[in-house]
């Protein structure tokens, strides 16, 4: 089979590729997602931004919430950072939530608070690549512009047999070339293919169990006519999945539990999680934690009374898993905390913007079943 390295870039342009999409798309793709039907900028940004590496059924509810407390990119701009990490908490990568704020930031201040038609100053605003650029453009203002998501990237491995890792860089520049090739001539119906190929893939082409009798490309698919849906795309090479342990205070008083502000960059960046004995540090099968330690960390915060270890947990990371072993402190007195902690009522746990883990173990601190 052709590397796709070799393939001669000028023969790759195919009209009836792009008007199967469109067609395609008009009678038998999505038309009623929030974020569908409208020109705003912002709210189709908002959308690309939550739909990076998370599905639709997680995004709608933040997307509601999050328009409801930021209804336009001004009141984004001006709203405290803290606050809009509170209503991303649980969606993971939060480094998108960070770059979100600063983008909001930058559109206003550097554009009027309009977003740009143009993709090539759409992708120069944080947290907006090549493709998100090229979506956001073309939804907004029409412009025929290509994009190349992992959706795209899995139709076209399967399309023409691309028998190479879509991640390695000449491989990758080389899709972008058969994307730039196949838009739809003169623009015309460039949302419905922008759209349409994003629907293929999450909705037929997808991962496992491709719907190819629905596909309007399975007459020109090399994976479904050689059976090779399966290997395509060629996944990327695994590698072992590194295990780190962390020890963290759950350290309550009167109804109301210690919080730590966490840096801004890193895991959980700009989020409020329990306090930590040590970090993260790597997994040691034969190490045998001490409460101890645990109770004499917690005793900068005030007199301790009572420890208690409590079941651990997992948390996966994209390039490690945590196991988080967690201790109830119990206080006979407080002590005056340091800068960077806060004390936050249980009652109001969920307002907290918390790491999704943190959240879901202090919402069972009533249950029984969570005590060692």
């Amino acid at each position: 089979m052709k590397r796709l390295t070799e393939f001669d870039i000028s023969g790759l342009e195919d009209p009836g590729f792009s008007r199967a999409v469109i067609d395609w798309q008009r009678q038998h793709g999505r038309h009623a997602l929030p974020w569908q039907n409208t020109r705003d900028a912002y709210r189709i940004w908002l959308s690309e931004i939550m739909l990076q590496q998370t599905q639709v059924a997680a995004v709608l509810g933040y997307y509601a919430r999050f328009l409801a407390r930021f209804p336009t990119v001004q009141a984004l701009a001006e709203a405290p950072v803290d606050d809009v990490m509170a209503y991303w908490a649980g969606l993971g990568y939060y480094t998108r939530a960070r770059n979100l704020h600063a983008c909001a930031r930058r559109v206003v201040a550097e554009h009027g608070g309009v977003f740009p038609s143009d993709p090539a100053l759409l992708a120069d605003l944080p947290g907006i690549g090549r493709s998100t650029a090229a979506a956001i453009s073309a939804f907004s203002s029409g412009t025929r512009a290509a994009i190349l998501d992992g959706n795209v990237k899995r139709v076209f491995a399967r399309v023409f047999g691309i028998d190479q890792y879509p991640g390695l860089k000449p491989v990758e520049d080389a899709l972008w070339r058969r994307a730039e090739a196949l838009l739809p001539e003169g623009g015309e119906g460039i949302e419905s293919y922008t759209q349409g190929l994003m629907d293929l893939g999450a909705t037929l082409c997808t991962r496992s169990k491709p719907d190819c009798g629905r596909c309007p490309l399975q007459d020109r698919c090399v994976a479904h006519a050689s059976s090779r849906t399966a290997e395509l795309p060629v996944r990327k090479p695994k590698k072992a999945t590194p295990e780190k342990r962390a020890q963290m205070l759950v350290v309550i008083d009167h109804g109301q539990v210690l919080l730590e502000q966490r840096p801004g960059t890193g895991i959980w960046g700009g989020l409020l999680s329990l306090p930590e004995v040590g970090g993260h540090v790597a997994l040691d099968e034969d190490e045998e934690l001490d409460p101890g330690a645990a109770s004499e960390a917690a005793g900068k915060f005030g007199m301790v009374d009572e420890t208690e270890t409590l079941l651990p947990m997992e948390h996966g990371f994209t390039h490690y898993k945590l196991h988080i072993h967690p201790y109830r402190i119990g206080l006979r007195s407080r002590a005056e905390i340091p800068a960077g902690y806060v004390w936050w009522d249980l009652s109001r746990i969920e307002e907290a913007a918390l790491p999704a883990p943190i959240k879901k173990l202090l919402g069972q601190l009533g249950q029984p079943s969570l005590f060692g």
